[in-house]
């Protein structure tokens, strides 16, 4: 497997087929924006004018895009990936869709012929950038293999927790917990700065300790710095949750604390704020303390 097509070339899917070029890939990519395929060039990669002609000859495929109807759209259709793809490529999503529709898509990849993988991923802008990602992975087991090379030189974390549809479920409870600690991090900022603590030193001690994370080590000095540059943005969160929360519903699973964070985050988006940084969760927290004005 040496030819990749990387169809969306963002925040997440620029850095990780940068990183598949200088693991010795050829890739080929395909974005909305042409900038960003300029930029995969620029870093040792080819660009296409479509996804139908990037996928053409490729052994394997990676989709990262926003959302599930981008995965249906770009997959399916006389100009989609599974109408150009040649039989038996490797195909593999590595978007965060809903479960269902990823077991769909899986269906019709594989009735047309190729091999079909989800594999979101976890880790934020940092560890696309760094190759670092955590990846979770569904589909046949004998696929999972297959893809190793490709998936190794974009995270460290690789496991196959399932059958079709399995990493999406796994990515949804990522998402749940993701937004819960940057939720609880906003809280405790805002609470410690209220007592005029030194909060640099003070997420320094926390971070050695049980409330150490990765979301307080790579999101705590965002916060305290006010600095929301999107390593990935609310709008998409608010997305995931959406997923999440449908999901539990369906299974009949009860989430309180996951619905109470999902509306603040829908909260920030509604009024505007989409485009920030899921750390911009401070900001609501920090106003619905009437200490906006004290951080101006």
């Amino acid at each position: 497997m040496t030819t990749v097509a990387f169809i969306g070339l963002g925040i997440m899917g620029g850095p990780m087929a940068a990183n598949l070029v200088k693991a010795g890939f050829d890739v080929t990519g395909h974005n909305r924006s042409p900038d960003k395929v300029k930029a995969l060039v620029e870093a040792g990669g080819r660009g296409a004018d479509s996804a139908a002609e990037a996928v053409r000859g490729a052994d394997v495929i990676i989709t990262i895009v926003p959302d599930s109807p981008d995965v249906e759209e770009v997959t399916g259709g006389d100009d989609g990936i599974f109408a150009h793809a040649k039989k038996g490529a490797l195909y593999i999503d590595m978007s965060s869709i809903r479960p269902d529709v990823s077991v769909r898509v899986a269906q019709a990849g594989r009735d047309a012929g190729l091999r079909v993988l989800d594999a979101p991923v976890s880790g934020g802008e940092a560890g696309a950038i760094e190759g670092s990602l955590s990846i979770m992975v569904g589909g046949e087991p004998e696929d999972v293999e297959a893809a190793r090379p490709v998936l190794d030189a974009l995270g460290k974390t690789i496991v196959h927790v399932g059958p079709a549809g399995s990493g999406q479920t796994v990515k949804a409870a990522n998402q749940l917990i993701v937004a819960a600690n940057i939720e609880v991090l906003a809280e405790a900022v805002v609470f410690l700065e209220a007592y005029g603590v030194d909060t640099e030193a003070a997420l320094e001690v926390l971070g050695g300790g049980l409330a150490g994370s990765t979301v307080l080590q790579r999101k705590g000095p965002n916060m305290l710095a006010r600095e929301f540059a999107p390593g990935f943005r609310l709008a998409l969160h608010h997305k995931d949750l959406g997923i999440v929360t449908s999901a539990a519903r369906e299974a009949g699973v009860v989430i309180p604390l996951g619905a109470v964070v999902s509306q603040l985050v829908a909260a920030l988006v509604a009024r505007g704020d989409g485009g920030l940084d899921h750390s911009g969760l401070l900001k609501l927290v920090t106003e619905l303390s009437g200490r906006a004005k004290d951080k101006e």
